[in-house]
């Protein structure tokens, strides 16, 4: 990872491109500890930035659409501020994208206990284990062939986004049981894998870039993950493409990799 300052000229082009309107909505990018605050129900995640809290989340598993940081290491926050109620105390980021960076950080160890004044009705903490799909298979039961409906036989892209200079993770099963599934329905003959560096820019103006070989590394991940699932088909990789320059405006969709599947 790299961090880079934009000179004051360059902060403000920024600022200026991502509010071209009065109603563009207020954006919040920083790197921060992220705060277990535990409630009756289910814990909350929640971080703080400039003398504010923000709500980020809750504690759920690898299924849901929140996938929580984890203690002892800063998050890259990636968020838009909500005007709905505070929850946990804190500002609600909607839609959020948080990235538990890979440096280990021991100050990050902050779990606050419950108390009566936050409380998360809508989720309750549910009975037993997870119900996430932790491996790499279909979600659901197994489908047979004959039981499937055959798609058209065309080309298909898919994309994976990727938490800040970080690889493939459990919630990325389902997409990569599709590419398996597909290519084999279509009797796909070759698979192409394009995979980015991406960056961010910061609410404080400074950019953070991807390490250097994060999108060689993702694109080998890739190929190694679709073969090892049974992906049949001839996999290139495509030479690994540069990130449009972050603009502070949904700049986690910079971080990804495109499969395209061929007949």
């Amino acid at each position: 990872m790299t961090i880079t300052r934009l000179g004051s000229t360059g902060v403000l082009v920024a600022l200026l491109a991502a509010q071209t309107t009065t109603q563009s909505p207020v954006r919040r990018n920083f790197v921060a500890c992220p705060i277990v605050q535990d409630t009756k129900t289910v814990p909350c995640w929640v971080s703080d930035y400039e003398g504010e809290r923000y709500y980020l989340g809750i504690q759920t598993d690898i299924s849901a659409e929140f996938h929580p940081p984890y203690l002892g290491h800063k998050a890259l926050v990636e968020g838009v501020v909500s005007d709905e109620p505070r929850i946990c105390g804190g500002i609600v980021l909607k839609p959020v994208r948080v990235s538990p960076l890979p440096e280990q950080d021991g100050s990050c160890n902050t779990i606050l206990p419950a108390v009566d004044q936050f409380t998360v009705p809508f989720a309750p903490r549910p009975p037993g284990p997870s119900g996430g799909r932790l491996a790499f298979q279909a979600a659901g039961p197994p489908q047979t062939p004959a039981a499937r409906s055959k798609p058209a036989i065309e080309p298909r892209e898919f994309e994976i986004l990727y938490d800040f200079d970080m690889p493939v993770m459990g919630r990325h099963a389902g997409v990569l049981s599709q590419i398996v599934r597909f290519a084999d329905d279509i009797g796909a003959k070759r698979v192409v894998i394009t995979a980015t560096r991406g960056s961010t820019l910061l609410s404080d103006g400074q950019v953070m870039t991807e390490n250097t070989g994060i999108a060689e590394a993702r694109a080998k991940e890739l190929k190694d993950l679709l073969k090892g699932g049974g992906l049949r088909a001839v996999i290139d990789v495509a030479p690994p493409s540069q990130a449009d320059r972050a603009d502070g405006i949904d700049d986690w969709r910079s971080r990804q990799a495109t499969v395209r599947v061929e007949p």
